[in-house]
């Protein structure tokens, strides 16, 4: 299976945030990065939407996270950000036209190797993936 780019670069942005202790601009990471800010603009715009950062508009504003690292599950988040999860085409069966269907040990197969996927995902976090993150300490009340 092969991300979107709409998956990738929603995981660079959590990841670049993490490393962050200030508001960000847009502008900052798609240079950093070395993408399109217009589709990045977009895939922010959807991570606000989600929850997992909070966007200041105006002179002085930007981007930063909304949760600790720790908290943004990556399993999660590809959940929210693919399109689908469509494999094959007998995983759709309104447009499935496989005459193999009912006959075929495939579409199971492949089933459980995406599960397997998404279940290895759902076992780590932003703060586990962030090169050189280091966990802040929380201050105890």
């Amino acid at each position: 299976m092969k991300l979107t780019l709409y998956s990738d670069y929603s995981l660079r942005v959590l990841m670049y945030l993490a490393r962050q202790d200030q508001l960000t601009q847009i502008d900052e990471i798609a240079k950093f990065y070395n993408i399109s800010k217009n589709h990045l603009t977009k895939v922010v715009h959807n991570l606000a939407l989600l929850g997992y950062i909070t966007s200041i508009r105006g002179r002085g504003g930007g981007i930063m996270l909304k949760m600790q690292p720790e908290e943004i599950n990556v399993g999660a988040l590809i959940r929210q950000t693919e399109e689908n999860f469509t494999l094959v085409e007998c995983f759709n069966p309104e447009t499935n036209t496989c005459p193999l269907i009912g006959h075929c040990g495939l579409q199971a197969v492949l089933g459980e190797a995406l599960w397997s996927y998404i279940n290895v995902l759902d076992q780590y976090t932003v703060a586990d993936v962030t090169p050189g993150y280091i966990r802040k300490k929380k201050e105890i009340e």
